[in-house]
């Protein structure tokens, strides 16, 4: 989600706010120079990224434009700016501000839904990893000294169940230590010059790339359903769309449909062959097409597939938690039980 942050330090939840505050001055009625303006000096007042707005205050004075003096400065997220290009081509920029905002408000959410789901994955891994190596490195070699000391031999069962656990108890702390180390490293290397190729490979797993593939269908159906209720062709709205998505094989299979199109292909027919919407909601968009509506649609399906997002990581966050809980307690119990079994089983026999 790098595209969702500027480089200087503005997140998700200020974006948001920069967005309903834009579109706040829009429905007003204000000129826009002068609300930037004061967006900008309050912005300055409060130190928190003053530059930021005070730069782009200025390209509005300007240009007259929004989309332009937020083109001109790299530190605006890429989305942003284009999404501002069509609300101004549109001429529903408020109608583009107030989705934006709301864009950017549940972008937080994620974002911190994410967290959640990495921070606390994280602190169980290391403390399993610390409690099976105290376990390992200390537990056992006290118990083994204790027999050693008593003058009691175990049977060869005990000393193979002892191995076992020991070697149980060695493998889980090895893997639970690499994958630990891998999701620190990921995170690290997130926030330097590598950030797009960690994502990349990110995006390969199973869960994440469908994950990523709904909040791109998502993006999709919010701006063709922007684009064709304020009257641009399908071709063209169909150009724009691809712009705007980072995701590079959604933006493919976008220009897949406006190729099917200058083919002389019906507009459903060439949604179906791509692999961008689910059968159930490519039937939705032929119905949609056959009666006219195809943006009263795919503003549907983008609700639809923005909930299903939001779902998606909730169910991750509640299968993830318990796991790792269930097997903290299956690895500490079964090293012990290895232990403690020949143990007692010694004990009993004296």
């Amino acid at each position: 989600m790098s595209k969702n942050t500027v480089k200087n330090g503005l997140t998700s939840a200020e974006l948001s706010s920069f967005c309903g505050q834009v579109a706040l001055i829009l429905e007003a009625g204000l000129p826009l120079y002068d609300g930037m303006e004061t967006l900008a000096g309050a912005a300055e007042q409060t130190g928190e990224n003053g530059d930021v707005f005070k730069t782009a205050s200025k390209r509005v004075t300007e240009t007259g434009s929004l989309y332009e003096a937020l083109k001109a400065d790299p530190r605006w997220p890429d989305y942003l700016v284009e999404m501002v290009g069509i609300g101004e081509r549109s001429g529903h920029l408020e109608k583009v501000m107030r989705g934006l905002e709301a864009y950017y408000a549940r972008e937080d959410r994620i974002r911190s839904s994410v967290a959640g789901a990495i921070t606390y994955p994280l602190v169980l891994g290391v403390m399993l990893v610390l409690i099976v190596l105290i376990l390992l490195w200390r537990v056992l070699p006290v118990f083994q000294r204790v027999l050693s000391s008593m003058g009691i031999g175990m049977s060869e069962a005990s000393t193979r169940m002892m191995r076992l656990g020991s070697n149980f108890g060695w493998i889980i702390l090895v893997l639970v230590a690499v994958i630990v180390i891998a999701v620190i490293a990921a995170l690290i290397l997130s926030r330097t010059r590598y950030s797009g190729k960690v994502k990349a490979i990110i995006q390969k797993i199973p869960v994440i790339h469908r994950l990523n593939r709904r909040l791109s269908a998502s993006r999709v159906s919010s701006v063709l359903s922007m684009m064709l209720s304020s009257g641009f062709p399908t071709g063209e709205a169909l150009e724009m769309t691809a712009k705007v998505l980072s995701d590079k094989d959604a933006a493919a299979e976008v220009e897949k449909i406006r190729t099917s199109l200058e083919e002389g292909k019906a507009f459903a027919d060439a949604v179906a062959e791509t692999n961008l919407f689910e059968p159930l909601h490519e039937r939705m968009i032929c119905m949609g097409s056959a009666t006219g509506h195809e943006d009263q649609v795919f503003d549907k399906l983008s609700q639809i597939y923005e909930e299903q997002v939001e779902d998606h990581i909730s169910r991750l966050i509640s299968i993830i938690e318990p796991t790792l809980v269930a097997l903290l307690a299956v690895v500490i119990g079964a090293v012990l039980l290895t232990v403690m079994l020949p143990m007692a089983g010694i004990l009993s026999s004296l």
